[in-house]
């Protein structure tokens, strides 16, 4: 069984579990205040062009979602999110269940434009106090420099603080559209989330703040958050690792090269796409007897139906596909789909 219904199926990258392997019996100060902690806030610090933001380690994506909103946000605040927003429909209700309530909003295509805001609330409503975005979306798309610095824009005017969720963050930088990079999210962002569990660590998420007023108490938020892991290094360790020779970008590159090869070779095959997406997250519209098929070699996960014979699934790449692989469901849709013409 191959599989590509997520991107954290595999453990992590070699470099990564050799260096664990070779600093195993070291002994470090605990929760975080090792150098080897150290060292990734320094090349992150460097990478985001950000001399001066503070960089935590946390474990896992909802843990730093929940971490960094509840830290943001009083008591009768929201968070503002896309209604396919990871926060909305992934976490059990992670956030509200903390006493946020999510405003979420429609959006085709999983992104949030500057036009959407409402002008105003009153002590009658949530406020609205953060605008949570993705970045790649839940439905692998991305946003653009320009869209995001309009984002920005009207988030400083109106007092809100904006949040990117970059669990998918290198694939989201490393696919041929893209025209962000880390400083720009950096520079037009208060806080953000460099992804490590999908892309390429064992576990962990390296969140970067920006703006000055969420950087006071935040490690008493990841404390009472359960997120303060006492072996803190092993986080440490590997932000190091995929911080060096350029490791997160080129991993992130690969996957995003096998995403569009896939994308390209099955239009080719005259399939269609539920959504357009640039990332390592493909949509692919297929006939459900071709999906049959496609379930006795391949995993993958359902998207959506879209008429009596024909559903959207999503498959993804990863920093650990192999290109093999992608040639072997290449293959495998194409004689499916030859089998049945037509449906």
């Amino acid at each position: 069984m191959l599989r590509f219904n997520s991107d954290y199926t595999e453990g992590c990258h070699p470099a990564i579990l050799e260096r664990l392997a070779e600093t195993n019996m070291e002994q470090t100060p605990g929760y975080g205040e090792d150098d080897y902690c150290a060292r990734a806030a320094a090349k992150i610090r460097e990478a985001c062009g950000a001399p001066d933001a503070a960089v935590h380690f946390l474990v896992g994506g909802t843990q730093t979602n929940v971490t960094v909103i509840s830290a943001a946000l009083r008591h009768y605040q929201g968070v503002i999110t896309a209604e396919s927003g990871h926060i909305h429909i992934h976490e059990t209700g992670a956030v509200e269940a903390c006493g946020h309530k999510c405003l979420a909003l429609k959006s085709e295509d999983g992104k949030l434009t500057a036009e959407q805001f409402a002008d105003e609330s009153f002590e009658h409503m949530v406020q609205p106090k953060m605008v949570y975005i993705s970045n790649p979306t839940e439905l692998g798309t991305i946003y653009r420099k320009e869209e995001l610095a309009a984002l920005s824009r009207v988030c400083r005017e109106r007092g809100l603080y904006l949040f990117l969720d970059g669990a998918r963050l290198g694939y989201g930088l490393a696919c041929r559209e893209n025209d962000l990079t880390l400083p720009d999210l950096a520079r037009l962002t208060d806080v953000f989330y460099i992804g490590g569990t999908k892309v390429g660590a064992l576990f962990g998420e390296a969140v970067v703040i920006v703006n000055e007023k969420l950087k006071e108490d935040f490690r008493y938020h990841i404390k009472q958050r359960g997120g303060m892991l006492a072996k803190g290094r092993l986080l440490g360790i590997q932000f190091l690792t995929l911080f060096e020779e350029n490791r997160y970008f080129e991993i992130s590159a690969h996957a995003a090269r096998l995403a569009e090869k896939l994308k390209d070779e099955l239009t080719k095959l005259n399939v269609s796409f539920l959504i357009e997406s640039p990332t390592n997250q493909q949509f692919p519209i297929l006939p459900d007897a071709v999906l049959e098929g496609l379930r006795e070699k391949f995993a993958f996960t359902y998207q959506a139906r879209v008429d009596e014979t024909h559903s959207a699934v999503r498959f993804c790449t990863s920093w650990a596909t192999e290109e093999e692989h992608v040639d072997r469901l290449i293959a495998e849709i194409g004689r499916l789909t030859a089998r049945h013409p037509g449906e």
